[in-house]
């Protein structure tokens, strides 16, 4: 099965069936030895755009929100193997929709919404025809939507486990905040936890 790593903060790390290796918006917390192939960047904000501390094979692709948005649009691409990734919309009053994205990764059969760092957009109505199997949503209160927000996010776009991160600036994690989080289905993760993917 194919594998997620929370790292902390915004960041984890995906791993295919046939052991490619995907990290979405690194910066914080470890595990970032494990060669990528792939590299996701939301948007340029120091704490998610940390491309150097990850180990890279010969001819890792690096995807930020400049290629996701090139021509004005939200681009998808292709990298082989049943491994696809969407720009999707993100934005809020601290995240410019003109310089900030999310994505729809699928790997092995199995849809993640890596919703960077947002707030409700519109195009969140639209994800649930897709039955998405795993949605991560923002949720610190300061830079991104709160709680509350984050919640009826989790129920817009109605994927089938919701987990919840970057819940505090400055830190990997929040109990509290994970424990607070009112979402359908939630599944919480630990920094320095992998878990198995399930369509």
């Amino acid at each position: 099965m194919p594998k997620l790593y929370y790292q902390g903060h915004g960041s984890y790390r995906l791993t295919t069936n046939d052991g490619r290796v995907v990290y979405v918006d690194p910066y914080a917390g470890d595990g970032y030895d494990v060669t990528a192939d792939f590299i996701l960047v939301t948007h340029q904000h120091h704490d998610h755009n940390r491309t150097g501390l990850v180990a890279k094979k010969t001819g890792c692709v690096i995807i930020t929100n400049e290629e996701a948005l090139e021509g004005g649009k939200h681009n998808s691409f292709d990298l082989g193997g049943g491994l696809t990734v969407e720009a999707v919309e993100a934005s809020n009053r601290n995240h410019s929709p003109n310089e900030c994205v999310g994505y729809v990764v699928g790997l092995d059969g199995v849809t993640l919404y890596c919703a960077g760092d947002t707030s409700r957009t519109e195009q969140m109505g639209e994800l649930k025809a897709r039955g998405l199997d795993y949605a991560l949503f923002p949720m610190d209160g300061v830079y991104n939507m709160g709680l509350e927000e984050a919640a009826e996010c989790a129920r817009v776009v109605g994927a089938k486990r919701n987990i919840p991160i970057h819940m505090k600036p400055g830190a990997l994690f929040d109990r509290g905040k994970s424990d607070q989080w009112d979402a359908p289905n939630k599944l919480v993760i630990e920094p320095g936890q992998e878990i198995e993917l399930q369509a």
